[in-house]
């Protein structure tokens, strides 16, 4: 697995979830990294990886992309049982760009790594059930105000170049990695690697999974 640039010291034994803020199936598996953080965090650190699903998207959603994506959303939500808000399809000119969002995750990292994974479930409640606008950078900015963000500071560390190249450096990684899916959640002892999910699995697969890593090591 490629190396992760801009990551401090971490314990041999860790995660890395690779997530994308505006990734329907990333929604689905936000309960399961809500049960992994009761269940797990005294035992396991959670890198958080952007992924950055559609980093340059420049063009507003078609209608034939709008029928894709609400297909997606009813997948999720019937695979996982979370709900959507459907009346982003009511929006127009709505260009599918995930970089600010992912963008907004690193920003919070970088301030307060801890914070990075419950900052990336905000934006998901943000834009999945209350439709807000996260690509907007003044939206991003009241959610993070919600999380406990200064926004004066935040705003300035999301402008940060080196925010920005952070979150480019993000995405070098999955991409280095091979990661084509999202959510993939992998787990990590040394130099090994093992891979828990490559795409939506459910808490009932994945907390057996985990377990059984933790006690072969």
């Amino acid at each position: 697995m490629a190396e992760q640039p801009g990551v401090g010291k971490i314990p041999p034994r860790h995660l890395i979830y690779f997530a994308d803020p505006m990734c329907s199936w990333c929604w689905g598996f936000s309960t399961v990294i809500d049960h992994i953080l009761r269940s797990f965090s005294q035992k396991l650190s959670m890198r958080l990886v952007m992924g950055g699903l559609r980093p340059s998207e420049s063009e507003p959603m078609s209608d034939d992309d709008k029928a894709r994506t609400r297909l997606h959303w009813e997948q999720v939500e019937a695979a996982s049982a979370q709900t959507f808000n459907f009346d982003f399809f009511q929006r127009n000119n709505f260009v599918n760009n995930t970089e600010p969002a992912c963008r907004a995750v690193v920003a919070a990292r970088r301030l307060v790594p801890d914070k990075a994974v419950f900052m990336l479930k905000a934006l998901q409640i943000a834009f999945y059930k209350d439709n807000r606008d996260v690509t907007d950078p003044k939206e991003l900015f009241n959610i993070a105000a919600s999380q406990g963000f200064d926004v004066d500071a935040f705003s300035a560390e999301f402008e940060d170049i080196d925010t920005m190249d952070d979150t480019r450096a993000d995405f070098w990684f999955a991409q280095g990695s091979g990661i084509n899916s999202f959510p993939t959640l992998v787990a990590v002892q040394k130099d090994q690697y093992q891979a828990v999910t490559i795409g939506f699995s459910p808490w009932e697969e994945v907390g057996p999974s985990l377990e059984q890593w933790l006690e072969s090591g």
